[in-house]
C-alpha cells in the first residue's frame, strides 16, 4: 500500500540530510509505527509521503502510484492527520466536513453516514454547529480525524494522532485503527507513546538522525525486551533532540508545509 524506496531529503545543496536513504514497505492490513526522537526525520518523511514536501532522492509509491508523478491520484486514496491540525477557524465543524466532502466528491448518502458515525464516535456531534475557532486543540484533532475518514481512504497517515485526545477518544481511535486495517486498509503513523506502539502495531521502524536503525515485526524488533528498552538502547547514544534541526531546516519545513 505504501512503499518508501531509498527516500532522502536534503534541505540545501551540501547540507545535512534530514532523512538519509530510508526504505519501508507498509502492506494492506498493517498498522506500522514510526518511532524516533524529536528531529529524527519522522514528520519530514510523513509529509513527503503525503506529497506536502518534495524530496531529493528515491521514490514513494501509494498503491503502486508515484507520489511525485500522480499526486492527485495518490491523495484520493489516502488521508493525512497532522499533529497540529490547521483548520479554518471561521467555519463551523459541519461546514468544514462538508467542504472536505466536496473536495473529495463524496456522495451525499456516504457523506451523511460517515459524518454521523464518526462524529458520534469522537464525541463531537453536538459541537458541529460551533465555529472551529472556539474548539480546543483536542476538539480540532477529533474534527480532523472525522474529516480524514470522509472519503473512506485505503491508507491513513498520521503524525502523533493521540496528542490532545482524551482517554475515551484515544481508546476509540485505537479500536478504529485496528478495525480499519482488518478491513484491508493500511496505517502509517508516528508516535512518542511507546506503550501504544507496542500494543497496537504490527510492525515498527525506529529512526535516528534521519537514518533507519531497525524495522520489522514488533516482536522481532523488541525480542525479549520491552519496546521502551530497545528504543532507548538504539537512540540514546546519539542524544537526538529538537536542536538537531538547524534553523535553515526548520524554515524550509515551515515554508513547504
Amino acid at each position: 500500500m505504501l512503499q518508501i524506496n531509498h527516500y532522502t531529503k536534503q534541505y540545501s545543496a551540501g547540507g545535512k540530510k534530514a532523512v538519509d536513504d530510508l526504505s519501508l514497505h507498509i502492506l494492506p492490513g498493517e498498522i506500522f509505527g514510526f518511532l524516533g526522537h524529536n528531529g529524527a526525520g519522522k514528520t519530514t518523511t510523513i509529509k513527503a509521503c503525503c506529497g506536502i514536501l518534495d524530496f531529493t532522492e528515491g521514490e514513494i509509491l501509494v498503491n503502486g502510484m508515484s507520489v511525485k508523478k500522480k499526486p492527485l491520484e495518490c491523495k484520493k486514496i489516502m488521508a493525512y492527520i497532522p499533529d497540529n491540525p490547521d483548520l479554518y477557524d471561521f467555519m463551523s465543524g459541519i461546514q468544514y466536513l462538508n467542504f472536505v466532502g466536496d473536495v473529495y466528491k463524496v456522495p451525499a448518502d456516504l457523506r451523511e453516514k460517515n459524518i454521523a458515525e464518526y462524529s458520534k464516535d469522537m464525541g463531537i456531534t453536538e459541537a458541529l454547529a460551533d465555529k472551529i475557532g472556539s474548539y480546543s486543540h483536542g476538539m480540532k484533532q477529533k474534527l480532523a480525524i472525522v474529516a480524514a475518514l470522509m472519503h473512506d481512504p485505503k491508507l491513513l497517515i498520521m503524525d502523533e494522532p493521540f496528542v490532545g485526545l482524551d482517554p475515551k477518544a484515544a481508546f476509540i481511535l485505537k479500536k478504529f485503527m485496528r478495525s480499519f486495517c482488518d478491513r484491508g486498509g493500511a496505517i502509517f503513523f508516528s508516535t512518542h507513546v511507546l506503550e501504544v506502539a507496542e500494543k497496537l502495531c504490527d510492525k515498527i521502524a525506529i529512526i535516528r538522525a534521519g537514518k533507519l536503525l531497525a524495522s520489522g515485526d514488533i516482536e522481532t524488533v523488541k525480542g525479549n525486551e520491552s519496546l521502551e528498552e530497545v528504543f532507548l538502547e538504539l537512540v540514546d547514544d546519539m542524544k537526538v533532540s529538537e536542536e538537531e534541526y538547524t534553523t535553515e531546516e526548520k524554515k524550509a519545513e515551515v515554508k513547504n508545509a
